[in-house]
């Protein structure tokens, strides 16, 4: 089940307590303050793995706590400090406080970490207080606290291509074809439940994510359909791909979706209408599709539309040479 948000509890470890011990040699009289220091507890670190892209590790957990420090012991040895917890989150994922609802962190970069609870420091050993005008001191103190979070994961998917349209225009199909993945498929409705995502090879080891976002209806802005659910993951799309059907199976009009979906996007954010894209008539192997190309072409005015059957192969290769231009661009190289 693919998972993306989440709400947790995170505790840091605390610190070990300072002891209060003195010295026992044999023949030194008054041997002193010997109490070590607490170790430090673990810290709750964050880091960013590209080889996830969702929080299923997340789902059944409620509550992470970090190792705290061990206390000092005698002869001045310090306690262990507590081991960190390292949770691994794709990219993407927005880190929120459950209460005041601030952004704590932004995870965009592979492989960066974040320290979401610091660890407690360890307390003090009487050593540590030894002094000329105090050679006995009895006194020790605690480790701290380590620190304490409710926190909410929100993950928006950072993909390189965003595939955008109704339900059973063939997107699924589509990724299937161009990044020989099993994606499940199905002749009705919101077969697509969750962003299915796949990866376009390319020349020279160049990897393209392909993400398949759930079908966008009229009115996903206002959450209709799956509607704010999954509209949120196009935002980190580099390119979109808006996916037609051209052949209108179910009594479509693909000028009427493409319409629609330009207008849930300005809704949504009107920014990601400036974003590159590409306009893809897919099923243009039917006889229906004809008709409704020619008028298309004769209403829409944009410089990269292409007549594909994702079901027969026709023009895939060509679709890909365009998704490879057009990040090319985006990227400015």
């Amino acid at each position: 089940m693919f998972i993306d948000r989440a709400e947790i509890e995170v505790v840091a470890g605390s610190g070990g307590n300072g002891v209060v011990s003195w010295r026992r040699e044999k023949y030194i009289p008054k041997g002193g303050p010997a109490g070590g220091n607490g170790g430090a507890g673990g810290s709750i670190i964050l880091r960013v793995d590209p080889n996830l892209h969702g929080l299923e590790w997340f789902r059944h957990v409620r509550k992470v706590q970090a190792e705290g420090g061990a206390k000092g012991s005698s002869s001045c040895c310090k306690g262990k400090d507590g081991e960190n917890t390292i949770l691994n989150i794709p990219p993407g994922t927005l880190v929120r406080d459950t209460e005041t609802k601030q952004i704590l962190f932004d995870g965009t970069t592979y492989y960066e970490e974040f320290v979401l609870c610091s660890g407690g420091r360890g307390g003090l050993g009487n050593a540590h207080f030894r002094s000329s005008t105090n050679r006995a001191p009895h006194i020790a103190t605690p480790g701290e606290k380590g620190e304490h979070k409710r926190i909410e994961l929100e993950l928006k998917l950072i993909g390189d291509v965003g595939f955008i349209g109704y339900p059973n225009a063939g997107k699924s199909t589509l990724l299937s074809r161009l990044a020989n993945v099993d994606v499940p498929i199905g002749a009705y409705p919101f077969t697509t439940l969750h962003p299915n995502l796949g990866f376009l090879d390319c020349p020279g080891g160049q990897r393209i994510l392909l993400t398949d976002i759930p079908g966008i209806i009229e009115g996903a802005h206002q959450n209709r359909g799956l509607g704010l659910e999954f509209l949120r993951h196009i935002e980190r799309t580099r390119i979109l791909l808006y996916v037609l059907d051209a052949a209108g199976i179910d009594n479509r009009d693909p000028l009427f979706d493409y319409t629609v979906l330009q207008a849930e996007l300005k809704a949504y954010d009107p920014t990601l209408l400036e974003r590159p894209s590409c306009i893809v008539l897919n099923k243009c192997d039917l006889e229906e599709s004809k008709e409704h190309i020619a008028l298309f072409r004769k209403r829409v005015s944009h410089p990269y539309i292409i007549e594909v059957s994702a079901e027969k192969g026709t023009n895939l290769e060509l679709l890909k040479e365009r998704i490879v231009f057009l990040l090319a661009q985006e990227r400015g190289s």
